[in-house]
């Protein structure tokens, strides 16, 4: 028979793991405050391409509206995201292999740092 010193606490313990669980996985959900944490190939995990296409297709959309991005520029940006979205419906047809899921994520990369830096590189301010 279990010593009641012992399960009573090992009881109270469990109960407040798992309520602790579900409170955890919340703090992940729709709210636009709390995002899950997005990894790349280099930090060994995958994002969702989905997610990144979105984020990528949203930050280009933000810079023309807030002025940072001119109309030649997001033109240009879009050339090379729409180009990504075409590589990659290329590659799934038969599949993503490990190489092509590393070489989308490394030219959505290099297609965020350039959003970046086009959006804050001063040209075309409004004002």
């Amino acid at each position: 028979m279990l010593n009641k010193k012992v399960f009573l606490p090992a009881l109270i313990l469990a109960a407040a793991a798992s309520a602790a669980l579900p409170a955890a996985a919340q703090s992940y959900g729709p709210s636009h405050h709390a995002r899950p944490p997005v990894h790349h190939a280099g930090y060994g995990h995958w994002s969702s391409i989905n997610a990144r296409q979105a984020s990528l297709d949203r930050r280009i959309d933000q810079g023309v509206r807030s002025g940072q991005l001119s109309r030649r520029e997001a033109t240009r940006l879009r050339g090379e995201f729409n180009g990504l979205l075409r590589l990659e419906a290329h590659y799934r047809r038969g599949g993503l292999t490990a190489w092509e899921r590393t070489d989308l994520d490394r030219r959505f990369d290099r297609l965020s740092a350039q959003i970046r830096n086009e959006r804050h590189d001063w040209d075309h301010r409004r004002g």
